[in-house]
């Protein structure tokens, strides 16, 4: 007599296969972005299967996601790889950031609302009171500031009226992550500057102008400061 098969375990394997895709999707995403896993470094399947004690189907899974982000590159017959970083695409995706952000800072002033001025304080208080780094040689990044760093950019934004302006401000604070740790990786930072106060009374004087050309120059000294390093 054949035994049935429980639809609940039939059911929970896709769920199981999908969760453990994400789990090595996080992590890998995020050695990428902090540069633990530089790049162009060759993403061995076999051997990402072996860190992480699974199968092929989640791993390759994981690397087709981090693909369509563009931080992992694949190429017929040779594999996945880690996206490179150059002078070039900084400078471009400089430029990108300075127009998409730009313009959502600017219609998140012209809507500015209670809620939004408060949500910008809120940001730039818990950004101001977290140490920055968790070491004297400043290297030893820390990821209560990372994500604190990242949420001020986001409430600047957030006001913009549109989800794509906001998506798209998120992606390319991303893909600028990667730069910004390949500098701090080197010991370059201007940890002793507060970029941020100056940005954050400009927007709460509905100083349009003046705010989004602060944010611009923002980009473009840690771009400055990237190119150091690259050029090294």
């Amino acid at each position: 007599m054949q035994r049935a098969t429980d639809p609940r375990s039939t059911a929970a394997e896709p769920a199981a296969k999908e969760t453990l895709a994400s789990s090595i999707y996080d992590q890998l995403r995020q050695d990428i972005l902090t540069v633990a896993l530089p790049a162009d470094t060759k993403l061995n399947i076999r051997a990402l299967c072996e860190r992480f004690d699974v199968g092929l189907s989640p791993v390759r899974e994981a690397l087709s996601r981090l693909s369509m982000e563009n931080l992992v590159r694949q190429a017929d017959h040779r594999g996945f790889t880690v996206a490179p970083l150059s002078r070039a695409d900084l400078h471009d995706l400089t430029r990108a950031r300075c127009t998409i952000d730009g313009m959502a800072l600017r219609q998140s002033i012209d809507a500015a609302d209670m809620a939004w001025e408060e949500g910008l304080l809120i940001a730039y208080h818990r950004l101001s009171r977290t140490p920055r780094f968790t070491s004297d040689d400043h290297r030893t990044r820390s990821r209560d500031w990372e994500e604190a760093h990242r949420q001020f950019h986001v409430a600047l934004v957030s006001g913009c009226g549109s989800r794509w302006l906001i998506t798209i401000s998120g992606q390319l604070f991303e893909a600028a992550e990667r730069y910004r740790h390949l500098a701090r990786i080197a010991g370059k930072s201007r940890s002793n500057d507060d970029e941020h106060r100056p940005i954050l009374e400009a927007a709460l004087a509905h100083d349009a102008d003046l705010a989004t050309s602060l944010l611009t120059r923002h980009f473009q000294r840690t771009a400055e400061l990237v190119e150091t390093v690259l050029g090294a």
